[in-house]
């Protein structure tokens, strides 16, 4: 009988998995290409995960944690400006990180997957509650009306990084709704 392995066989098949979606769509990759990947046996994998759909659901809810886990630490660390046109540059460059993941997923719900459709929806309701909560601890903006404007924001720069539209510039675009945000914010006080 083969030793146990120390490692996380969950973590090591969503980081496979990862690593094909880079090159391929989720519907292109074969439970067998995932475990080839991850060097483990179809078997292990089977074990562990009984459809793709299981293995994307748990990558969806990685991917969604760790963004929430970031954007809490992120506008609780008091060393750090956190003010409201630094937490939106925060907040579209972390949505926009992995844009082809994104993608993968949007794509999935939109396709079919009522399951992951429910989960990112709920998780779209999450990151608003969240996002405006702190927009509204840090301006008199209307935050939630501005956290759906970042939150489609996101939505569309990943769409332009995937059609590689070298007419947008992300960076700038970030740079221009942060110096927006700033002069809107100032505007604001100077009404107060």
């Amino acid at each position: 009988m083969a030793a146990p392995r120390k490692e996380n066989i969950k973590d090591i098949v969503l980081n496979a998995t990862t690593a094909l979606l880079e090159n391929h769509s989720f519907a292109e990759i074969s439970l067998a290409e995932i475990a080839k990947a991850a060097g483990i046996s179809k078997g292990t994998l089977y074990y562990h995960y009984k459809t793709k759909g299981e293995i994307f659901f748990d990558l969806a809810d990685r991917y969604l944690c760790t963004q929430w886990d970031d954007l809490i630490r992120w506008t609780e660390n008091k060393e750090k400006d956190t003010s409201i046109q630094r937490l939106v540059k925060y907040v579209i460059e972390r949505n926009t990180a992995f844009a082809g993941l994104r993608l993968h997923l949007l794509s999935e719900a939109q396709i079919g997957d009522e399951a992951l459709r429910e989960k990112l929806v709920k998780r779209y309701d999450e990151f608003q509650k969240l996002i405006s909560e702190k927009i509204a601890e840090r301006t008199d903006l209307p935050a939630d009306f501005l956290t759906w404007l970042i939150l489609l924001a996101s939505d569309g720069i990943v769409v332009q990084e995937v059609l590689r539209n070298e007419k947008f510039d992300k960076e700038a675009f970030i740079a221009q709704a942060a110096q927006y945000l700033k002069f809107f914010n100032r505007r604001q006080d100077k009404e107060i």
